[in-house]
């Protein structure tokens, strides 16, 4: 061996340790559905006597705006019928509570990527609705387009730790209801194979949104035996009312064999009590209203009882999306829900945060944190989201995947095995190298125990400053345009895609 080969070696050597050290883990050390519920804000005391004023609510007070068919429907299943509202007495509620399914899979249009929600376990998603865009290149905002929904859809698709997308931002450049359902789902089924999600306006805007999956899948009625798109239906209205528009999607969702998220988004001090006791009465109640309603009509049908807690500012009046209130409620939502053996639906993130700042990441840590050890099994609303749910953010989504990863990293919590506690490892360190770098022990917990996060600076200030001081936002930002700068993932056949834009008015150019 010559003596220039040596250094050669030990550099090559070293090069490859580097490698191997900046590779992705082989196992992934925080995969989402972990489990929750370590974090318990309700005693068993107060969730039952929470529960108990919520079917004291249902039975006294009952509901009002009951449709015609519905009120006839509850009927048949015990309801009472006293002046302009019904009652929904207790043995109904509990009936409807026994008949639903604890646990359930949310497919995806690629079976690899479906999910299975309930008991425990976590899955961060999205939601929103956003009517404003953060502009990636002016930082301000402006109106959300169609584009915009496609481009937050093909994103997040390349996000391991978002699990399912639901539409983020609303397409305020569609000219009417109806052609902005039909374009929504398009921009969906263009940009991901995950679970997705949708709002349809009016229940006559389902058949053409099926017959549009089912010409994607090239096959009439392929959807309704696989279906891959989750409802979002609001038929409770805060408070103790029932919406008809909604209450219709739900029948036509049914009638389809669409799940769905039944939402109670009730505020403090405006539609619900402001004290977090009666708050959670309350909303509790409407989201059994919710769940009465489906059981009325189909027993044991999926839905995620979706109770989502929403705060107000006392003092002004306006929605506050990030803060200790918000937080505590929502996990506390998320322990009722899985107490009573229910698949749970809650959001968090919704920071009031308009830039990518400290506050964001504060408003959103705590409340992302509460949700997932509470072990809320979808969690809405947790990507990318700002400004109080106005706004949404390309760049927010990657820094809350990495957020995410954490939490998942979090709940999955300590192994204790022999093997961990690795007494002869620490024994070898002690009386050998005197430290625990590049040991076997240390190589495999590093590509099995520990995330590591994409966005997060980890360098020296030395390096920070050699690399031009960037900012979290500004390293997103180049991230996010690289991302975007890709072409169309191709999960939409070009045949079908001709055959559904000649049949519908797809506003979404071609990519």
């Amino acid at each position: 061996m010559s003596i220039q080969s040596k250094p050669t070696r030990r550099r090559s050597g070293r090069r490859e340790k580097l490698e191997q050290r900046a590779a992705p883990p082989q196992v992934n050390p925080a995969p989402a559905g972990q489990l929750g519920g370590a974090y318990r804000p309700l005693s068993e005391t107060e969730m039952q006597a929470i529960y108990d004023c919520a079917l004291r609510l249902l039975d006294d007070l009952g509901m009002g705006e009951v449709p015609e068919y519905l009120r006839d429907q509850l009927v048949t299943h015990g309801a009472r019928v006293n002046g302009e509202r019904v009652q929904l007495p207790p043995s109904l509620v509990e009936a409807a509570i026994k008949a639903a399914p604890g646990e359930f899979h949310l497919r995806g249009r690629d079976p690899a990527r479906s999910i299975h929600v309930g008991g425990q376990r976590v899955h961060f998603g999205t939601g929103g609705a956003a009517v404003q865009t953060l502009d990636l290149d002016s930082g301000d905002y402006r109106p959300s387009t169609l584009r915009d929904l496609y481009d937050f859809a093909r994103l997040q698709d390349q996000l391991d730790n978002v699990s399912w997308f639901t539409r983020c931002c609303v397409a305020t450049d569609m000219p009417d209801e109806l052609t902005l359902d039909i374009n929504t789902v398009f921009a969906l089924l263009k940009g991901t194979t995950k679970p997705v999600a949708t709002s349809f306006t009016l229940a006559e805007h389902v058949a053409p949104i099926i017959k549009m999956l089912d010409m994607a899948e090239g096959e009439t009625g392929a959807f309704r035996r696989n279906p891959w798109v989750k409802a979002h239906i609001s038929p409770v209205i805060s408070p103790m009312r029932y919406g008809e528009d909604a209450v219709e999607v739900v029948l036509e969702c049914i009638k389809n064999n669409i799940p769905m998220s039944c939402i109670t988004a009730a505020q403090s001090g405006a539609t619900a009590p402001a004290t977090l006791a009666g708050f959670l009465a309350q909303s509790l109640a409407e989201t059994l209203a919710s769940l009465v309603m489906v059981h009325a009509y189909a027993p044991g049908y999926p839905m995620v009882f979706s109770n989502w807690p929403l705060v107000i500012d006392l003092r002004t009046g306006a929605f506050c999306g990030g803060g200790g209130e918000i937080s505590v409620l929502n996990a506390a939502s998320a322990q009722l829900s899985n107490w009573l053996g229910l698949v749970s639906g809650v959001a968090c993130s919704m920071t009031d945060a308009k830039a990518i700042d400290a506050q964001y990441g504060m408003e959103k840590g705590i409340s992302a944190m509460a949700a997932g050890l509470a072990g809320g099994n979808l969690i809405y609303e947790s990507s990318g989201m700002t400004a109080s749910l106005l706004g949404v953010s390309f760049e927010g989504f990657l820094l809350d995947n990495d957020m995410h990863g954490h939490i998942y990293r979090s709940l999955r919590g300590v192994e204790v095995t022999d093997a961990m506690l690795g007494y002869d490892d620490i024994v070898e360190a002690v009386l050998g190298e005197g430290h625990f770098l590049g040991g076997a022990q240390t190589m495999g917990a590093m590509e099995r125990d520990y995330y590591y996060p994409n966005m997060a600076d980890r360098d020296a200030p030395i390096t920070w400053r050699e690399k031009g001081q960037p900012d979290a936002w500004s390293q997103a930002r180049e991230r996010a345009r690289e991302m975007l700068a890709q072409p169309d993932p191709g999960y939409l056949d070009k045949s079908a895609e001709r055959a559904i834009r000649a049949e519908f008015d797809i506003r979404l150019g071609s990519a």
